[in-house]
């Protein structure tokens, strides 16, 4: 039995993530900072509900415990909780994003407090559990947007995009997964683009369905123990850094 915990998961690439991981036949915690539509997404799915908020100490201690009292372990990690300030889609096609000349820092620290922090602060309180699995993953959810090639590329669409807190965001993810990847070899950590994916984070404007951009979190979240670690990669390949 492969025990699995996907953060931000009472909705969209999370919801989906955990639908096909239980078909699968993972057996999944539903990570949820709303108790209520947490409780309702794991009981539509057949999963289990823990009650997580990835920017709260104690929050996640909470659900490491409890996870830990199941008796079952812990052998993936998804960290998929994420959100987005300076930057929205409305279905029409139309851009609403915050100019870099116009960027705070209240909006940067605000979006690395779920983004990034709250990665490093679900990962550390979860390593504990992670290690005792014959073969320990961690997911990142990261964009295309991180990739600093593609943003430094004239002509590529991420050098055109205006933003920068959200996609600053996810290059620390990038370099995250790196390094824990190099610090733990027995594990396999992978960053991964789910693409301009439909939900609430872009007002569903993404050009994908959530099935589409779950297929590559779904693959590396069941990556055979000598798979690859410390990629960053879409549903076509290798993404350049």
């Amino acid at each position: 039995m492969t025990v699995t915990l996907i953060t931000g998961a009472n909705k969209g690439l999370g919801h989906e993530t955990a639908r096909r991981l239980i078909a699968a036949g993972h057996t999944v915690y539903l990570g949820s900072r709303d108790a209520g539509r947490g409780r309702a997404a794991a009981e539509e799915l057949g999963a289990r509900f823990v009650q997580l908020d990835v920017t709260d100490d104690a929050s996640v201690t909470a659900a490491a415990k409890t996870i830990e009292q199941a008796g079952d372990g812990l052998d993936v990690l998804v960290n998929n909780a994420g959100i987005a300030l300076d930057g929205t889609h409305a279905p029409d096609g139309s851009r609403s994003l915050v100019p870099v000349d116009e960027l705070t820092a209240d909006m940067v620290r605000e979006t690395f407090e779920t983004n990034v922090f709250g990665l490093v602060r679900v990962t550390h309180a979860f390593l504990p559990l992670l290690k005792r699995s014959a073969a320990p993953v961690i997911v990142n959810v990261s964009s295309g947007l991180a990739s600093l090639a593609h943003a430094s590329t004239p002509g590529n669409p991420v050098h055109d995009y205006p933003a920068a807190a959200y996609p600053t965001s996810k290059t620390a993810v990038n370099m995250l997964t790196v390094q824990y990847a190099k610090s733990l070899p027995a594990f396999r950590i992978n960053a991964v683009e789910p693409g301009f994916t439909a939900t609430d984070i872009n007002q569903h404007a993404g050009h994908q369905t959530v099935e589409q951009g779950v297929e590559i979190i779904v693959r590396m979240a069941r990556v055979a123990p000598d798979g690859p670690t410390g990629t960053y990669s879409d549903a076509n390949g290798i993404l350049p850094w």
